[in-house]
């Protein structure tokens, strides 16, 4: 090592879990200032998950007017949202402080994040996400040939619906637990229609599930493989649920995710319903933090 190399701690935690190794795995750069958003893509790469985080601190008052800025990145492009790196991101900033509440402000805006949990218990994280923007109801029989999918493998009884809370995530309803542990999509077939109608990625889920506790059962395939845990997503798909009659409105429900790939993830939801809109979107669980490190540049 020698005297130009510039220096960033990180610390590496495990999102949506109370137990190491479990989640899905988020990177948390503590000082992300010097960086060009070149280099947050490359180190985004370089870490090879899901998403990568960096912080960017400034002026003490400043970030209580507006939050703390964060800017997430995955192997292959920026986000303006995501959902485990913000809960991630949020409980690395409250630390051991105890505070009950972090604000990040994301691209999409300001995000907060209510902490609570009882002594001897893991603390638990809750993010507040944009209000909903419900799209395209999609036609069962497209997204079949779009996806390599058959038309009957859908749940007929609810919609595929296009709904976002910062990142239009594309709802599947599929009629069995033997279906979705068994999927094999056509990600080139799926992007492209998804590119035609607004849509990010497709969320696959089912009522039936592992964990009888459980509302759902979810699965999310995307370029970088599987992800273990979609925070946003599953904030696009609380709004879907009580829509639909899936949940009540402000009744906290889990979706459970990441099975398929022995990283399982519990996502609790929950939304409101004002005016005969769903409002108040929220999204959480716990993380643990499992490695700290620096990365020289």
């Amino acid at each position: 090592m020698n005297d130009q190399e510039r220096r960033f701690s990180m610390a590496q935690w495990d999102v949506f879990s109370s137990k190491p190794l479990e989640g899905n795995s988020l990177a948390v750069f503590f000082d992300g200032r010097g960086l060009s958003d070149a280099d947050m893509q490359a180190i985004a790469k370089e870490m090879n998950l899901s998403e990568t985080t960096f912080i960017l601190p400034r002026d003490a008052a400043l970030e209580r007017e507006r939050g703390v800025r964060v800017r997430i990145f995955t192997v292959q492009e920026e986000l303006p949202f995501a959902g485990h790196p913000t809960l991630g991101t949020a409980f690395a900033l409250r630390g051991e402080t105890g505070a009950e509440k972090i604000v990040l402000e994301l691209k999409v805006g300001k995000v907060p994040v209510h902490f609570e949990g009882r002594a001897g218990e893991p603390v638990f994280g809750e993010m507040t996400q944009v209000d909903p923007t419900f799209g395209t109801v999609h036609d069962r029989e497209a997204v079949a040939c779009a996806t390599g999918l058959k038309p009957e493998d859908f749940d007929d009884s609810l919609p595929i619906q296009t709904v976002s809370t910062g990142v239009a995530f594309t709802v599947a309803p599929l009629k069995s637990l033997a279906i979705i542990q068994n999927l094999q999509i056509n990600l080139a077939g799926a992007a492209e229609y998804l590119a035609k109608s607004a849509g990010k990625f497709f969320y696959f889920v089912t009522r039936e599930t592992v964990d009888p506790q459980a509302r759902l059962h979810a699965r999310m395939l995307f370029y970088n493989g599987e992800d273990p845990a979609t925070g946003s997503a599953a904030g696009c798909t609380a709004a879907w649920m009580v829509a639909h009659g899936v949940a009540q409105p402000d009744e906290r429900v889990l979706i459970e995710q990441g099975v398929e790939m022995n990283r399982p993830s519990r996502i609790f939801v929950r939304a409101s319903r004002s005016d005969n809109r769903v409002v108040n979107v929220r999204v959480g669980g716990n993380s643990v933090e499992i490695m700290r490190g620096e990365l020289f540049l």
